[in-house]
């Protein structure tokens, strides 16, 4: 399966060992210099409709990920690091 970076946004993050639902893909962390994929971030849900701002998101290392589905993607839940990225 071929799938683009821009599709990623689409496919829902899931915790392979116990089934939570962390929300969408939302952005990738690249290595330019390797030309390979970091993390892939998924960002907080929506507290009190966005008034209250968001929860925490989660940035997912990409050893992490043990699947890819047409919708989901499996990942391996204790990898996850918090929601901030990474600046460099």
């Amino acid at each position: 399966m071929i799938c683009r970076i821009a599709e990623l946004q689409y496919k829902e993050v899931i915790d392979i060992a116990d089934g939570t639902r962390y929300g969408f893909v939302d952005d990738v962390e690249l290595d330019p210099e390797r030309g390979s994929i970091e993390s892939i971030v998924v960002r907080g849900r929506p507290r009190a409709l966005g008034l209250l701002g968001r929860e925490p998101g989660a940035v997912f290392p990409w050893a992490s990920v043990r699947r890819f589905g047409e919708d989901i993607i499996l990942v391996e839940g204790k990898a996850r690091a918090g929601g901030e990225r990474r600046r460099r």
